[in-house]
Order: C-alpha cells, then sequence, then structure tokens
C-alpha cells in the first residue's frame, strides 16, 4: 500500500505523524510519500534527516492539496492508497484493519475510520452524508446542530448512526481517506480545482458514481489535531470552504437546481462570515464589555446616590457627568485593566486592583486638565474607584463560580499536570517543560502498566487515570509515546474526554505536541519554540509602544513631507498602527509556525543593507525575533532603520 502526507508548515506534527506511520507499517509492504508545499519551517530537512525510508517531493511553491497529493498518486506502486493529513496520530493497527476490511469487502472503494480530536472529543466529519442542497441548507443554517440525531435534519454527520458501529457511508474525510486503487483508476483522480476543501466531498461522489461503496469503520481510531492549515474560527475557512462548495455544486448539479443550491452558498457565505466576525468580537470582548456596564453603571448610580446625600440636589450634576465623564472614566479603566493583563486568559485578583488603581491615577491626572464645566466632583472618582475595586472582581467572581470565568485569587492559577511513562522519558519531559520555563505544576508520574517494583515512584498506572485525576485535579497529561502504544493513547483519550488537556512526547523528539480545541491551532512545547512574543504582557507592552510612537508621529504628519521618502514610511502608516491594522515592527514574511502579528511596517531584516535574504533566513531571523522578543527590540529596529537610512 501507499501512504500519502501532504505537508505544508507543520513540521513537528508532521515527525510525529511518521513516528505513527513508522509503527503501523512493521510487517507490511508500505511505502511512504511526502509531498511538501514550500514550507519554509524546516520540515523537508527534518523528513531526509529522520525518514531516509521515505519518498519525498518537494515543491517550490504550494500548489494546494490536491494537485500536490496528485503528485504522490501517479508514482504510487501499491494496491490501496491512503490519504493522511501530518496533524494525524494512527494507531499500530489502523492500515492493518483497513487492509482487511477492504479484502473482505471487494466493492468496498473507499474508507474513513473514527476520528478524535486533540481533547479526545469525536470529530462529526469522521462520517458523512451526502451534501444536498436541503442537507447543506440544514448544515448552513444550523439546523443539523439544533438536531444532531435526527435522520431528516443531520444527515450532513450522519448524527442519527452510531460512532461505534460500521456503516456504509457517502462522504469521507481528506484526514484520512484509504482508497483502493483501482477505484482510483476508474474514476479519476482529485480534482485540481479544488486548492482546499471540497475535493474530498468531490471524490468521495465520483467514487460511489463509478460502482464502489465508501464506508465508515469504527473498528479502529485516529487522532486528527485539525486547526493547523486554516482555523476553523476564521473568516478565510468560512470563504474558502463555502467557494469549494459552490464548485462542487456546478460541477454535479444542473439548471435551476444548480442555481439554487449556488445562490443559498453564496447567502450562506456571507451569513457565516457575519456570524464568524460577531462570535470572534464577542469571544474577545465579553469580559471587556461587562466590565464596562458594571463601571458606567455603578458611575451613573453614584452620581444619582452623591447628588442626593451629599448636596440634598436630584439635579445638581450636570447632564455631561453621564455623555462625557463616565464614558472617559470607565475607558480609562478598560484599557489599564487590559494593560494590567485583566483581559488575559487566565487573571487574579492583584491583576485587577492594579489596572483599577493605574486607571484612577490617570483619570485624576486627567481630571486637572478638563474644562471646568466637566470637573463634577473629585469624590465620584474616589466613590468610582471603590465602587471599582468591589464589582469587577465580584463579577469575575461569579461568573467563574459558575464555570465561564477566567479568574483566581492566586496571583498564578497553575495548571496541574502528570507525566505518563518511563522514569527516563518523563525526566525528559520534564526537562523540556523546565526549558521553555512551564508554569504548570507537575504533580506525579502515572505508570504505563502495573509495576509494582517502581511502584513507589508513581502516582498509580495508567488503567487508573480516571480515578487519579480526580484524586489530585489533574488539568493535564502528557504522554511518553516511547513507552505507550499509541493505541493505548487513543484509547484513553476516548475514555476519558475533554475533561483533560492532553499533550504527547514522540519517541526521540524534542517536542510536545497536543492541542485542546479543534478549531484552533495546536500546541507545542519545545525549548526553541518558546516565544517571548507570544508571553500576553509582552504582546501588551508591543500594543502599549505601536500606540505611544503612532501618537507622537501623528502631529507631526505635516513636517514629513520635508524628510526624504524612505522616512515619510513611518509617518504614512502611524495611523494604521494607532487603529491597530498594522504594528511598527513584524514578521518579513507570513510564518505560519510563529506567534501571528500584524502585518509590520519594519521587519528584523530592515536594519541590514545585505542583499535580499533567502526564504529560511528570512524564517530564522523572524524566529529569533519571536523567541528573544523584548519592547526594547522594536526601538533597536526602529532605531537601526533609521540610522540606516541616514
Amino acid at each position: 500500500m501507499t501512504i500519502i502526507i501532504v505537508n505544508y508548515n507543520v513540521k513537528f506534527f508532521l515527525e510525529q505523524a511518521l513516528l505513527a506511520v513508522r509503527r503501523a507499517a512493521q510487517g507490511l509492504e508500505v511505502e511512504v510519500w511526502i509531498v511538501d508545499n514550500a514550507s519554509k519551517d524546516g520540515s523537508v530537512q527534518m523528513v531526509q534527516e529522520r525518514f531516509p525510508e521515505v519518498h519525498l517531493i518537494a515543491n517550490e511553491r504550494n500548489v494546494g492539496f490536491s494537485q500536490a497529493n496528485n503528485q504522490a498518486i501517479r508514482q504510487a506502486t501499491g494496491e490501496y492508497i491512503l490519504l493522511l493529513n501530518p496533524d494525524t496520530v494512527i494507531a499500530e493497527n489502523t492500515l492493518q484493519v483497513c487492509i482487511d476490511f477492504m479484502e473482505t469487502h471487494p466493492q468496498a472503494g473507499a474508507l474513513g475510520v473514527k476520528m478524535i480530536d486533540g481533547s479526545g472529543a469525536f470529530l462529526p466529519e469522521s462520517k458523512r452524508g451526502f451534501p444536498s442542497p436541503f442537507v447543506a441548507f440544514c448544515k448552513t443554517f444550523g439546523l443539523s446542530r439544533f438536531f444532531p440525531k435526527s435522520r431528516f435534519f443531520n444527515r450532513y454527520h450522519l448524527g442519527f448512526l452510531s460512532k461505534e458501529k460500521n456503516h456504509e457511508v457517502d462522504i469521507l474525510s481528506g484526514a484520512f481517506m484509504f482508497i483502493r486503487k483501482a477505484a482510483l483508476d476508474k474514476v479519476g483522480l482529485l480534482d485540481e480545482q479544488f486548492f482546499m476543501y471540497g475535493e474530498d466531498i468531490d471524490l468521495s461522489y465520483r467514487i460511489q458514481k463509478g460502482g464502489f461503496s465508501n464506508h465508515y469503520l469504527a473498528d479502529t481510531s485516529i487522532i486528527h489535531y485539525k486547526g493547523e492549515s486554516t482555523k476553523k474560527g476564521s473568516v478565510n475557512y468560512v470563504r474558502i470552504f463555502y467557494q469549494a462548495m459552490i464548485l462542487f455544486a456546478r460541477k454535479h448539479f444542473q439548471g435551476g437546481h444548480a442555481r439554487g443550491f449556488v445562490l443559498m452558498l453564496q447567502l450562506a457565505i456571507y451569513l457565516r462570515a457575519t456570524l464568524t466576525l460577531l462570535s470572534n468580537f464577542f469571544r474577545r470582548a465579553w469580559w471587556p464589555l461587562l466590565d464596562a456596564l458594571a463601571l458606567y453603571g455603578g458611575l451613573s448610580f453614584l452620581k444619582k446616590f452623591w447628588a442626593v446625600y451629599h448636596f440634598h440636589n436630584p439635579e445638581h450634576f450636570e447632564s455631561s457627568f453621564l455623555y462625557f465623564n463616565a464614558p472617559l472614566y470607565t475607558g480609562i479603566w478598560l484599557l489599564a485593566l487590559f494593560f494590567s493583563g485583566a483581559y488575559d486568559r487566565r487573571t487574579n485578583l492583584w491583576q485587577l486592583v492594579r489596572g483599577i488603581l493605574i486607571g484612577t491615577v490617570a483619570i485624576a491626572a486627567i481630571y486637572g486638565f478638563l474644562d471646568l464645566v466637566y470637573r463634577s466632583s473629585r469624590a465620584l472618582i474616589v466613590l468610582g474607584t471603590i465602587w471599582a475595586l468591589v464589582a469587577v472582581p465580584l463579577l469575575r467572581a461569579l461568573i467563574s463560580a459558575l464555570g465561564r470565568g477566567n479568574f483566581s485569587l492566586e496571583e498564578h492559577a497553575e495548571k496541574r499536570l502528570a507525566l505518563v511513562g518511563s522514569i527516563e522519558e518523563t525526566r525528559r519531559a520534564e526537562a523540556i517543560l523546565r526549558a521553555i520555563g512551564s508554569r504548570k505544576k507537575t504533580v506525579g508520574l502515572i505508570a504505563p502498566k502495573s509495576n509494582p517494583v517502581e511502584a513507589h515512584l508513581y502516582l498509580g498506572d495508567l488503567q487508573n487515570l480516571a480515578a487519579l485525576t480526580e484524586l489530585f485535579h489533574l488539568d493535564e497529561v502528557i504522554f511518553c509515546s516511547r513507552d505507550l502504544a499509541h493505541a493505548q493513547i487513543i484509547a484513553t483519550m476516548e475514555q476519558l474526554g475533554t475533561q483533560l488537556d492532553y499533550k504527547i512526547l514522540p519517541e526521540n523528539s524534542d517536542s510536545i505536541i497536543g492541542s485542546s480545541h479543534k478549531d484552533l491551532n495546536g500546541e507545542l512545547y519545545r525549548v526553541d519554540a518558546s516565544f517571548n512574543i507570544a508571553h500576553p504582557e509582552n504582546r501588551r507592552n508591543k500594543r502599549l509602544l505601536d500606540l505611544v510612537l503612532a501618537i507622537i508621529l501623528l502631529p507631526s504628519f505635516p513636517v514629513s513631507i520635508l524628510l526624504a521618502k524612505h522616512k515619510q514610511r513611518l509617518w504614512a502608516n502611524a495611523w494604521p498602527v494607532l487603529v491597530g491594522q498594522k504594528t511598527w515592527i513584524g514578521y518579513s514574511q507570513a510564518e505560519a509556525n510563529l506567534p501571528k502579528l500584524k502585518p509590520g511596517i519594519l521587519s528584523p531584516a530592515d536594519i541590514t543593507n545585505a542583499t535580499p535574504l533567502s526564504p529560511s533566513t528570512q524564517y530564522r531571523l523572524n524566529q529569533q525575533y519571536a523567541r528573544d522578543y523584548r519592547v526594547g527590540e522594536d526601538l533597536r529596529i526602529l532605531w537601526g532603520y533609521w540610522r540606516k537610512e541616514n
């Protein structure tokens, strides 16, 4: 058989996938092809060094998923072809189980298997129905989500079929698509009109039209981390996915049927894009919005209270307080809370108190510069501060008590993790965690199997992980895959589900890999991937520097016309930086494997007069910038650029 993996800038996930394939292929005649779509993260070099048995095609540009797979299929010699994503981990028995099924079902053209994401949750795209106009309508407008088990409303993900049983299905996922080569010879290769998404739906449909059947196989499970190429929570994903569906509709439907389907999908693009934007906005802004309501509401109440209690006149304060002072004070407190870390993924009481007090100092400083008509009362500032110090933490505590918050009374809410593996491998995992400065607390070790001789070194064994999780209040587990079968890891994740975060340390690797949600990029613990620029405090400081420099430059914009054109570059971009569209210093090229930054006006490469740098050199320069970032680095680059251009 032939296994084909198309890779694009997911080096460490690819490494783990190939290690799993190597195990599963033992005793079988298997050839493996890697088609790399111009990755810049060293994927090609890694494959050449660690997996010399693999056939490698290194493209000079990203040709897309379909064309890349076809490049390898045309050279494949296997009776069966497995299209496999690089962000997967297959079990040791996966390949043999698939071959056995195909051997006993000669009409089967292709099959897929049960897939779980990095949090242990079942992925519904493991089995799908044909996307007819009504089926697509139910998915697009959420009816399938409201009625997940309905045979009528959820035919897209076939929610009425048990995930624990084998079924004949219509559509398979391109993340794991095990295909009979004879079926491909009859119906043709992947349609290269589909750059990304939709190609698996098209091929599955053509396999059925060619007289073969597609099957969902529950007898083996794999991990599919997802989110490594396009974030599902992004507008870009919505656009690409539905455009692929439009292409499918135009190809396989005719006349008015096709036009109606296409129109519905076009409307769906705008609808889902709008919902995605709103969802992303409220996911990021709901804490500031709640704080704003609490602060503004408190100030409004205090205005009335203090006017009656102290001045015995409900109309003592000007109405301008409600539309000028209260919004101004609220905005300053919110800004101070942001830079204090109150809107990080995890926050604590000190960060809230610090933000409010800093905001109060700023309000007091600004108060003296206000026109007399807007100087309402210093007492309201004091009372507002007391209200903020009580209301904001109390609001966080109440919502966190309901399981929806990000608040802790502790200065650092440490996650508690356990390591599963041998003493040697768990020590290696601990060394990686120490090297990257992890703040997570290692509670103890868990043995892969019962080991009476070394029992005193472990909390318990893997069979008792569910009980150990409850007893020791574990948040995360790291599996050392050298000491565990991938099938064990997958079964454990399926059993425990989403109550834990899961990571895997691949054998002979310096990377600890995982993903806590199917729609988010994976997480990577690695010594050379510990990026300072990813730390919330550094990102806030970088944004603060952007704002300060933009505010300084904007008033002097008219003067910039006297400068040389290359120096006008800074003044011309002050406004985009101020409103958050750009940053003063960014990467010299788009980087998939580095923490995301806004487009930069300058980059670390702008301080040199060297000839154009190669993509690999630029990647290393960008990696160094992200890894060693300090606010002073941005100032150094800005100064270096200014001096270079003199």
